[in-house]
Formats: structure tokens, C-alpha cells, sequence
């Protein structure tokens, strides 16, 4: 039998991610079509990072640069070491507006492990979640940057665990983004520990629905995503994304804080008949783009309904689909 020889580069694309929808706090997550596109060999020693795009000039390029941190995670998980390690990211998801960067960077380093290591047959979608959601912290991005569409995702006493939704094809994800950032860690001490019984049963129906909008009605949009839990809470830190966030919803839109935010997200509804591959055309989008605040980026995207994709080659022209 010919052996066939473990790969020595892997090419990685990672979407960004939108969290929460709303009422969904740490569970829903919904991947978008912006991405991270990152080069992983393994070398005969030495580190070497390269940064292009999103974070360039600011991001690390030595042992902390967090798919680096996720990668020898990863190989510590899987018990081997390789001698040396290249990366190359080319960067499209903007970092530090909610829109799961971290989770992009820890999920394609921790798939580029499990695809490069020469002792495991194949990735492991199961391990690798739960593997990314301690590194994260958290599985709600990690689960849509890796299984794509829609997901829903909790954790056991056996590690984080997950479920993709197919979305409705109708809704046409519109993010605005701002020129400034926001620190998870800032936005997740805002939170208070105790919320009132009222507000913990109304996240509950709300949640049920937004599934059932997301999947099957987008018309229920805008009840689906009505928040008590997080996102008034955390206003005080990101006032602008706030008050573009009530004018939205004031205004009937199915608009939330993407993540912790800075970022504002709007689930818009494609009318019959308008083509979900070009959504800036569609009407409710275009009335969107015209809200766009100053110094603001309005991005209309698609839901990336395949998630994380890794290619395999053992040279450089020579890579497939895995």
C-alpha cells in the first residue's frame, strides 16, 4: 500500500459572525459572508507571521497572535509539535466590532492543526468545537464560524455542543459598522449577575421565535429580536450604536447589536422576487444604506451557509477541497 505523505500547508477561510441575534444571548450565532483567509505550512523550524487586510500593523506576529496560540493549543491537544510554522493571514473581518474575529482566528488555527497533524485521518468538526469554545470562552461565534448558517450551540459537562439551522433565504444580513472598537471583556462586565424573572421568561419566548423567524418567517423578525438581557445594559459603552439601534428598530427594522457590539446588525427581508446574490439591490437594503451614520461602513452581506473550509496541499499548486 502507498502511504501517502501528511500534508506540509493548509489553507484556512474562517467567516465572520454575528452572536446573540437579539434575544439568543451566548447561544445564536449566524455566519457572514466576509472572511479570513489564512496560510498555515509547517516549516523546518522558526515562526514566521505575516498580516495582511483587518489588523495589519497592529495584530502580533510572534508567539501571540492568537491563531498561532490556537494552533499550538490545538497541537498540544493532539500531542505533536512540529519543528516550524508559517502563517499568512489575509484579513476581511474588522476586528474588535463584534464580529467574531477572535473566534475566526481561534477556529482556523485550531483546524489548521487538525488538518496538517500527520497522526489524525481527518478533522474532527466535534472535537475541534469544543476545543475552540474553551480556547473562546464561549461556543455561540465559534459554532457559526465553524458549522455556518445559523446555529444554535450549549455546553455540557462533556465540553460545548452545537446545531445548524438553514436560513430562511428571504433575510438579507446589513451590518453598520463603526470606526471604533469595543472589548468584549469591557462589554461583558457591564452585564449585570441577576436579571429580573419577567425579563429571563421574555428572552425565553423571544429566543423560540427568532428561530422559527430565522428558519421559516422572516416577517416575526422584529418580535424575534427584542432584547431585555444585554443590550441596554451595555449602551453606556457604545452610545452611538445605541441610538442608531433604537432609530432602527423605531422604524420597524429587525436591527440588533451584532456580538457585544460595536457593530449593528439588521436582518432585512427580501421582498418576492429580488435576487438574494446581489442583496444591495434590494429595496429594504437600499433604504438601509441611506441611514448609514458618518464615519460608519453599512456592508449588506449574505449568510455563508458553509462555514469554515480548509484546502489540503502538498505543494504549492497542488491543493483540493477538504
Amino acid at each position: 500500500m502507498t502511504e501517502v505523505p501528511a500534508p506540509r500547508r493548509v489553507r484556512v477561510r474562517v467567516p465572520a459572525t454575528s452572536a446573540n441575534l437579539g434575544p439568543g444571548f451566548d447561544c445564536a450565532g449566524l455566519a457572514l459572508s466576509c472572511w479570513d483567509v489564512l496560510d498555515v505550512a509547517v516549516t523546518d523550524g522558526g515562526l514566521t507571521v505575516e498580516v495582511e487586510g483587518a489588523g495589519a500593523g497592529e495584530l502580533p506576529t510572534d508567539e501571540t497572535h492568537l491563531v498561532v496560540q490556537a494552533f499550538r493549543a490545538a497541537c498540544v491537544e493532539l500531542g505533536w509539535t512540529p519543528a516550524g510554522l508559517h502563517l499568512s493571514a489575509r484579513n476581511g473581518i474588522p476586528q474588535g466590532r463584534g464580529l467574531g474575529s477572535s473566534a475566526a482566528a481561534v477556529t482556523a488555527g485550531v483546524l489548521a492543526a487538525w488538518a496538517l497533524c500527520p497522526d489524525v485521518p481527518a478533522v474532527d468538526d466535534a472535537a475541534v468545537l469544543r476545543l475552540c469554545s474553551v480556547l473562546e470562552g464561549h461556543p455561540d461565534n465559534v459554532a457559526a464560524c465553524l458549522l455556518g448558517g445559523a446555529t444554535l450551540s450549549w455546553t455540557t459537562g462533556t465540553g460545548a455542543q452545537a446545531a445548524r439551522l438553514s436560513v430562511d433565504p428571504r433575510i438579507a444580513p446589513v451590518l453598520f459598522v463603526p470606526g471604533s472598537t469595543l472589548s468584549t471583556h469591557v462589554a461583558r462586565g457591564l452585564l449585570p449577575d441577576v436579571v429580573p424573572h419577567a425579563d429571563a421568561a421574555h428572552a425565553a419566548g423571544r429566543a423560540a421565535l427568532l428561530v422559527h423567524a430565522l428558519t421559516r418567517d422572516p416577517a416575526l423578525l422584529f418580535a424575534g429580536t427584542e432584547d431585555r438581557l444585554h443590550q441596554s445594559q451595555r449602551a453606556a459603552a457604545m452610545p452611538e450604536s445605541a441610538a442608531l439601534l433604537e432609530e432602527l428598530r423605531a422604524d420597524g427594522h429587525a436591527a440588533v447589536v451584532s456580538g457585544a457590539g460595536p457593530t449593528v446588525l439588521v436582518l432585512a427581508p427580501l421582498a418576492a422576487g429580488e435576487h438574494l446574490g446581489d442583496p444591495a439591490s434590494a429595496a429594504a437594503v437600499r433604504t438601509l444604506l441611506d441611514r448609514t451614520p458618518t464615519g460608519w461602513r453599512c456592508l449588506p452581506l449574505l449568510v455563508d451557509g458553509t462555514g469554515a473550509t480548509v484546502a489540503l496541499s502538498t505543494a504549492d499548486h497542488d491543493a483540493v477541497s477538504f
